[in-house]
C-alpha cells in the first residue's frame, strides 16, 4: 500500500513538472498580453493537448470561484464545470477541427455550487508567427444579469403582435378584450413609433368583425383631394381620368375596421365629411348621387394632443367627441424601459427568420447602451437599430461595433448598469406585490407561486425596500 501511494505521489509530481515544462516550451504569454488578460472582465484559460489548464486569468477566478493556483495543472473539466463538458465540449471541437466557436450559450457550476449562465468562445493557440501551437484557449462571459432579465421577459404578456412586461401596458392589455367586443369608435394617442397600428389590429382581432377586412389609411401622407377619393371612392366620370367606379376605404372596410392614422392632420373641410359618416353611417362617393351605407368600425390614431388642438381651433370639437368614445394613450418607450430587453429579443428573433441568420442576441454592453437611450422614435427606432446591426453582424451576437454610429461612437457617454438593474428591480417588485395580493399576503404561498424559497422571498423584499401590510392591514417596511 505504501509503495502504491509513493507511485501515485510521484506520478502527480511528474505531471505537474510536465505541465510547467509545456508552459515554458509551448505557451509563452508576453507580459503585455498577460496585463491585458488580467484587466478584462471575460474569463480566459488555456489548455494543452492533455486538457490540463496552463493559464487562468483573474476574471476566470472570480466567475468560477476557483483560485488560479488550484486551477493550473488540473484537468479543465474538473475546474470549468460546464454543461457542455461531458457531451459537446466547445474547446474539444475547436481543437479537433481547428475552427473557432463564438458565443455558445452554456452554464457552469461555481465553487459554491451555484449555476452561472455564460457564453463561451474558443480558438486554437497560435504563436507570434500565426502557427498553431499545441493547445487551445477558451473565453467565457458571465451572463447572470442577462439571465435575470430573460427570466423577467418570460413573465411577459402578449396580445396579437403587441408584447410587453410593463405595468402601464398591462393595464391597456387588460381592457383590450372589452374594447374589442364593444364595437365603439376608438381613439389611440401616442408618439411616433409607439405601435398605434399594432394596437388597432389587436383590437380588430378581438372584435366581432375579426374575419372582415382591416383597412388602414395614413391621413397625413395624402393631400386632401386624394385622401377624400381614397376614403369615399368615386364614380366613373367624376373627374378627368376616372374611367371606372372605384370603391373607397369606407366601403372596402364593411363589417370590419377602418384605421385612420394621423387623423390630426386632416383639414377642416374633410373633418366635416368624416363627422357626417360617423353620425349618419352613410357617405356619397365623389360624383355619386346616392348614399352608401357603411358599418365599418372606426379606429383613429394621432401623435398629437387632440384636446389641445380643439382648444386652439385646429380640430373640430364635435368630431373629437365622436372619435373619443374610448381612448387609449400609449406610453413612450422611455417610460417603460423594462420592455427594451423583451422587444430587443423579439426583433432579433424576427430578423433571424427574415434573413436566415442565427444570431444569439445582443451583448450586455449593447443592452446597457439601449437601456440608457431615451428613444424619441420609440419602438420603431429600436427596431431600426436592430435591423442596422443585422446588416453588419453575420454570426454570434450583436456588439457595440454593429450599432449605428451614434450608439457605437467611443465618445458616447457610457450607460450605467443602474438603468438595467432599476428596470429589473421594478419588474421584480411588481411581480412580488401582485403575487402577495393574489395570495392575500401569505408569504409562504407567495414563495411557492414564485418558485423560490421563503427565505429568498424575504431577502428580495428587504433588498427591494418593499412595504408590506401587517396582519392588521397596516403597512410596514420589511425588516430583518
Amino acid at each position: 500500500m505504501a509503495i502504491r501511494k509513493n507511485i501515485e505521489k510521484n506520478a502527480g509530481h511528474i505531471k505537474k513538472v510536465m505541465v510547467k515544462m509545456r508552459q515554458k516550451e509551448d505557451i509563452r504569454i508576453s507580459e503585455s498580453t498577460a496585463i491585458i488578460l488580467e484587466s478584462i472582465s471575460d474569463g480566459v484559460f488555456t489548455v494543452d493537448r492533455d486538457w490540463l489548464i496552463t493559464s487562468f486569468n483573474r476574471a476566470a477566478e472570480e466567475i468560477t470561484g476557483i483560485p488560479r493556483e488550484e486551477a493550473v495543472g488540473r484537468h479543465c473539466s474538473d475546474v470549468f464545470r460546464a454543461s457542455m463538458c461531458e457531451t459537446d465540449c466547445a474547446l474539444r471541437r475547436t481543437m479537433e477541427t481547428g475552427k473557432p466557436i463564438i458565443n455558445r450559450s452554456a452554464f457552469i457550476i461555481d465553487a459554491e455550487g451555484r449555476r452561472i449562465p455564460i457564453s463561451v468562445s474558443t480558438a486554437m493557440l497560435r504563436d507570434h508567427e500565426g502557427n498553431i501551437m499545441r493547445g487551445g484557449v477558451e473565453t467565457f462571459r458571465d451572463l447572470s444579469l442577462v439571465e435575470e432579465l430573460r427570466e423577467v421577459i418570460e413573465g411577459s404578456f402578449q396580445v396579437g403582435d403587441l408584447i410587453s412586461r410593463s405595468v402601464s401596458m398591462r393595464k391597456i392589455f387588460d381592457i383590450l378584450p372589452l374594447v374589442g367586443a364593444s364595437g365603439s369608435t376608438l381613439l389611440i394617442q401616442g408618439g411616433t413609433g409607439t405601435g398605434k397600428e399594432l394596437l388597432a389590429r389587436a383590437v380588430h382581432n378581438l372584435s366581432a368583425g375579426q374575419d372582415r377586412p382591416f383597412i388602414a389609411v395614413n391621413c397625413g401622407a395624402l393631400p386632401d383631394a386624394l385622401l377624400e377619393s381614397e376614403l369615399f371612392g368615386y364614380k366613373a366620370g367624376a373627374f378627368t381620368g376616372a374611367v371606372r367606379d372605384k370603391p373607397g376605404r369606407f366601403e372596402l372596410a364593411r363589417g370590419g375596421t377602418l384605421f385612420l392614422d394621423e387623423i390630426g392632420e386632416v383639414s377642416h373641410a374633410l373633418q366635416v365629411r368624416l363627422l357626417r359618416v360617423l353620425q349618419e353611417k352613410t357617405f356619397e362617393p365623389l360624383g355619386g348621387i346616392t348614399s352608401v351605407k357603411t358599418d365599418a368600425r372606426i379606429i383613429a390614431a394621432t401623435n398629437r394632443d387632440l384636446a389641445a388642438h380643439v382648444r386652439n381651433g385646429a380640430f373640430r370639437q364635435d368630431l373629437f367627441y365622436r372619435i373619443n368614445v374610448v381612448r387609449i394613450d400609449l406610453p413612450p418607450l422611455r417610460n417603460r424601459k423594462e420592455d427594451i430587453p423583451l422587444l430587443t429579443g423579439h426583433f432579433v428573433s424576427r430578423f433571424n427568420r427574415l434573413q436566415g441568420k442565427s444570431l444569439s442576441g445582443v451583448s450586455p454592453e449593447v443592452l446597457e447602451r439601449l437601456m440608457a437611450h431615451d428613444f424619441p422614435g420609440n419602438i420603431r427606432e429600436l427596431e431600426n437599430i436592430i435591423e442596422h446591426a443585422f446588416v453588419l453582424c453575420s454570426e454570434g451576437r450583436i456588439e457595440l461595433r454593429h450599432l449605428p454610429g451614434d450608439f457605437a461612437a467611443p465618445d458616447l457617454s457610457r450607460a450605467n448598469l443602474s438603468d438595467m438593474r432599476t428596470a429589473v428591480s421594478s419588474v421584480q417588485a411588481q411581480t412580488i406585490l401582485e403575487s402577495l395580493k393574489r395570495n392575500h399576503n401569505n408569504r409562504s404561498a407567495t414563495a411557492r407561486e414564485l418558485g423560490i424559497h421563503k427565505s429568498t422571498l424575504f431577502r428580495k423584499i428587504k433588498s427591494l425596500g418593499l412595504s408590506l401590510p401587517r396582519q392588521d392591514g397596516r403597512s410596514r417596511r420589511q425588516k430583518e
